[in-house]
């Protein structure tokens, strides 16, 4: 039997990839339309689970409400007003826009076809890449970057290699996030562990951007209500909140774990660098607190307009900078 297996199929009249693990009994599949995972489904006794809360059929793939699994790229989040400035220029996202429909977040691709440009099953797993040149000069934003994200399907779970290389000829603003939601049981989160092993959480005011400067940053031990680093039930807590300073296992690899306490399944969402991001889905329309969304970012919300990120989010012409999280399955 050949354990890993990489095709393409259709949803509907979305174009789907998808992986297999034949041995361990694990299958994901993604959309070309944004580069989103709609599920990931693992056997077990009685059946199979899907982990992932992702979009259902085409028609909510490309409706993309919720941003489920979205791939955000050039920024992650919210920026405060459309506006920044890089390099010292000020730069307006929504120019002659006015009032609420200002907001812009999550980036240019959750609404790009992403091409198929490498797909492969070999003994080590099953592979695809899929590439956009979707960001490309536009008002606000002069840059132009080419994103090329792999989806691996080994044999300890999914991982993601996402590659920015700047193609334009002026240094660019830009960094990654992950949208992905996941569900451990067909409950509600309250019922849910969750560990996120951070030591500084991110302070917002109502419209969920960070204070300035040094008030965004507070202490996991000054908000214990809060405070993950000892897994715990979720219970009744609404989560919109960024977790900072992260402690990475032995293997550089951090991990923030979710947990059903009942039935034993349990996840690892892991990541290399940056900030994790939990929120509990109360307000999406579709399911409100029936999973939960845990983003690995690259950078802080807003990072375009913090000098503290102003290294982080800089890529220099011909420059390629890679980000790499995914998802362990650890259910026995």
């Amino acid at each position: 039997m050949t354990r890993f297996q990489a095709a393409e199929g259709t949803l509907g009249t979305q174009r789907v990839v998808q992986l297999e693990d034949a041995v361990a009994g694990r299958r994901v599949r993604i959309a070309c339309f944004g580069a989103v995972l709609t599920s990931l489904v693992a056997r077990e006794a009685g059946g199979w689970h899907d982990y992932a809360d992702g979009y259902r059929n085409a028609a909510e793939i490309a409706a993309r409400k919720g941003s489920r699994f979205a791939v955000m790229v050039p920024f992650g989040g919210r920026i405060q007003d459309a506006r920044y400035t890089f390099d010292g220029t000020a730069y307006d996202l929504a120019p002659g826009v006015t009032g609420e429909a200002r907001a812009v977040r999550h980036g240019f691709v959750r609404d790009a076809l992403f091409a198929v440009t490498d797909l492969v099953a070999d003994a080590d797993g099953a592979r695809v890449t899929l590439a956009t040149q979707a960001i490309r000069p536009r008002p606000g934003y002069p840059h132009a970057i080419d994103l090329a994200v792999s989806f691996a399907l080994e044999a300890s779970g999914l991982a993601l290699d996402v590659a920015m290389r700047n193609v334009g000829t002026q240094p660019a603003p830009c960094f990654f996030g992950w949208h992905p939601y996941f569900r451990v049981t067909d409950g509600v989160v309250d019922e849910w562990e969750l560990q996120i092993p951070a030591h500084g959480l991110i302070r917002t005011g109502a419209d969920l951007l960070p204070l300035a400067g040094a008030q965004a940053q507070v202490a996991a031990d000054d908000a214990p209500a809060l405070d993950f680093r000892v897994a715990q039930v979720i219970g009744n807590r609404i989560l919109d909140q960024g977790y900072a300073e992260l402690d990475a296992d032995a293997d550089g690899r951090i991990r923030t774990h979710l947990r059903d306490p009942v039935g034993g399944r349990a996840i690892a969402v892991w990541q290399e660098r940056g900030l994790m991001h939990a929120f509990t889905g109360d307000t999406i329309s579709r399911d409100p607190r029936r999973a939960i969304a845990l983003e690995p970012m690259e950078c802080m919300a807003d990072a375009f307009n913090r000098p503290e990120w102003a290294a982080a989010i800089r890529l220099e012409p011909g420059a390629t900078r890679h980000f790499r999280c995914g998802v362990e399955i650890l259910t026995a």
